[in-house]
């Protein structure tokens, strides 16, 4: 890969390998981390999509007994 200016900052290409092994499309969001000296990883972000998803396979899930306390929750410490 290589590193090129684009306007005030760098870029760089991702290979047709990466783009398929994280099935990307023009428009996803990806994150990239740095991993080590000179290692960095790029992974997508997930959608909205999946974030229902996981909204939707968390319902019902608190305990039964269990009570929202607004001035708990908005307690600062």
């Amino acid at each position: 890969m290589q590193v090129s200016k684009w306007g005030n900052s760098l870029a760089i290409r991702l290979p047709a390998s990466v783009v398929e092994a994280l099935e990307l499309h023009e428009g996803d969001d990806i994150e990239v981390l740095i991993a080590d000296e000179r290692v960095f990883q790029v992974k997508k972000k997930p959608g909205n999509d999946a974030f229902l998803m996981r909204l939707r396979e968390f319902r019902g899930k608190l305990p039964v007994d269990f009570k929202f306390d607004r001035d708990e929750a908005n307690a600062r410490s």
